[in-house]
């Protein structure tokens, strides 16, 4: 007896297949010879006697108008069994005179067990896939890769000795019900297997997926700038595809670790976090591009951020329309440049010698030293 049950979904299927090619009521009985299925809605649920002889003999059981009168549940027909994965599955019965159904009968059983071969093999694809995404929650998730993983991995056709770089996708926007959301996974997913790059793909929430790309290029090397304009021509195709918005961020590779995988992951998610906050119209995140913002998040949990905060309470509080704050914020992103962060601002120079003369004596620091300058940077980026 195989393994492989016959449900009822895959039964009504067969019945309306085949019921479309010899336009005569079909059966399908399970292999305790119930019927599961039937052109005769009323017949469901009830045992067939035809099918038990069918079963047990494991062969064509025909019934006669005769012989029918004797057998519970059974109509005159003919009863073939149900093969799939080396075993018999089931039964599949076909009312009418039996003479008139032997020419039928192989076709009709024929086409039955294709059908159950074919949901088998797509619940083995499924269960794969399946199995396969538990593997890379694993992967993102462990210290290290331990034997019972890459055994793991190898039973699955994976290669955990390829390196990998991390990215994670975000999907948002509007409001969609969970179904929409699973739907829009699923596009997603698709557009990521092809073209085939030997990603592994699984997913994180109703809004996030992860992807494990090679990291190292055809010469061997890693090449940020190459993956970068890849996931940029990949957010441009998601984004014509999908009705949600598209973000991706790719974090470090780590080439020496005993998991880079997991912390690549790691940095990727805080590239994500920390670029949707400095960058908000931006859909590409790098973890190369963001790296000291990134770094530093970590430390916005901890005592550290109270230590932070007191350096900047004094110029919150006297800084009521900001003006100080986007000042400070300026002259960080044009590196400290006087002259281009004047003409960013469209202020004097002598103005904003000014503002920083009034951080400066808020804070306390003395923006002229590096190691202040950094302190201030620090509290720019995590607390303003």
């Amino acid at each position: 007896m195989s393994a492989y049950p016959l449900n009822t979904q895959l039964a009504q299927k067969i019945v309306a297949r085949t019921m479309d090619i010899i336009g005569c009521n079909v059966n399908i009985m399970d292999a305790k010879g119930v019927i599961i299925a039937s052109g005769d809605p009323e017949r469901i649920g009830s045992v067939h006697d035809g099918a038990l002889l069918a079963l047990s003999q494991e062969r064509v059981v025909d019934i006669s108008e005769g012989s029918s009168h004797n057998l519970h549940g059974v109509r005159p027909g003919i009863n073939l069994p149900l093969r799939a994965d080396g075993g018999t599955v089931g039964v599949i019965g076909l009312t009418g005179n039996p003479d008139h159904l032997q020419e039928y009968g192989k076709l009709v059983c024929m086409t039955a067990e294709m059908m159950i071969e074919q949901a088998r093999l797509f619940d083995m694809l499924a269960q794969d896939a399946r199995l396969k995404e538990e593997l890379i929650l694993n992967l993102i998730n462990a210290e290290h890769i331990t034997p019972a993983l890459r055994e793991w991995a190898n039973r699955l056709g994976v290669d955990v000795t390829v390196p990998r770089v991390a990215c994670i996708i975000e999907i948002g926007g509007r409001q969609l019900g969970i179904e929409e959301m699973r739907d829009e996974l699923q596009n997603i997913q698709n557009l990521l297997r092809h073209p085939e790059r030997d990603n592994l793909i699984a997913i994180l929430s109703l809004t996030e997926l992860v992807i494990l790309k090679p990291a190292l290029d055809t010469y061997g090397r890693w090449d940020v700038q190459n993956h970068i304009e890849r996931i940029r021509l990949l957010q441009s195709r998601m984004s014509e595809n999908a009705r949600l918005n598209v973000r991706i961020a790719l974090g470090n590779y780590f080439p020496d670790s005993a998991n880079g995988i997991a912390l690549s992951y790691r940095t990727a998610k805080t590239t994500l976090e920390v670029g949707k906050a400095r960058q908000p119209d931006e859909l590409v995140f790098n973890y190369q591009e963001l790296m000291l913002p990134v770094l530093l998040n970590q430390l916005k949990d901890g005592w550290q951020k109270e230590e932070l905060e007191r350096t900047v309470n004094k110029l919150k509080q006297a800084d009521h329309n900001g003006t100080l704050r986007k000042t400070l914020c300026a002259w960080f992103d044009h590196n400290m440049q006087a002259v281009t962060t004047a003409q960013s601002l469209y202020i004097h120079r002598n103005t904003l010698e000014y503002r920083l003369g009034k951080i400066a004596e808020l804070t306390g620091l003395n923006i002229a030293r590096t190691d202040d300058r950094f302190l201030l940077y620090m509290a720019v980026n995590m607390l303003l």
